[in-house]
């Protein structure tokens, strides 16, 4: 038999508190083992209860959300950590990915969303909201445009975007879907990249934008 996930969660308002917790509590496969109101406490907690998943606010007491992940993940590095938050700003998004979330939601997240947040991180993946993942390809997309303007000049902003997302690995189907643009738009511009790049082929093109810090690396 497979056991329950085994969940803490943190919020410094208690009826939100009661409010997940009753949300999450009619799922078999789902375990509350403790809550906080703070992130000392939390830390607190989950040294004692040792959970499979952490759900925890940004703004607490004592020690903030990010903070906390950090130091959940220094002592218990297998534990997943989800972040459950009103703040949908892209400088508390990256700074709680960086601390090691493996999940972001935004507090207008329903039930069912909630649940399979919580079942996915538990199995390993990564987990973002309606509207996140879209904040977070645009600002890599855009950290990738700066670095891009800098060591390919030649290029105009459009097909900056589009060597990054080469270089991220995108196919010209998923690029053409994230830049509203046809399938044939995005060969045209790529075509035209590979001539200014002076190289023969779309695997060259990757190699050398990646060579210049663009898409992940080799």
């Amino acid at each position: 038999m497979t056991h329950p996930v085994r969940v803490v969660l943190a919020d410094d308002h208690p009826m939100f508190r009661y409010g997940l917790v009753s949300a999450i509590a009619g799922n078999a496969e789902i375990e509350i083992v403790g809550e906080a109101a703070g992130g000392r406490e939390l830390l607190s907690l989950v040294d004692d209860a040792e959970p499979d998943v952490v759900i925890t606010d940004l703004t607490m007491p004592d020690l903030d959300g990010a903070a906390a992940t950090r130091a959940i993940l220094a002592r218990h590095p297998e534990t997943k950590v989800l972040v459950l938050t009103m703040h949908d700003e892209n400088q508390a998004l990256i700074g709680a990915l960086r601390a090691g979330a493996r999940g972001y939601l935004l507090k207008g997240a329903d039930r069912t969303e909630i649940t399979r947040a919580i079942l996915a991180v538990a199995a390993g993946e990564s987990v973002y909201g309606t509207g996140v993942a879209h904040r977070i390809s645009d600002f890599f997309i855009g950290a990738g445009q700066d670095r891009a303007a800098t060591v390919f000049p030649e290029l105009t902003d459009r097909e900056r975007q589009v060597l990054t997302l080469v270089a991220g690995g995108c196919g010209n189907h998923e690029i053409a879907r994230r830049l509203a643009l046809s399938e044939k738009t995005v060969r045209n511009h790529v075509s035209a990249i590979l001539f200014k790049l002076h190289v023969g082929d779309r695997a060259a093109a990757v190699a050398k934008a990646r060579d210049a810090g663009l898409g992940e690396p080799r």
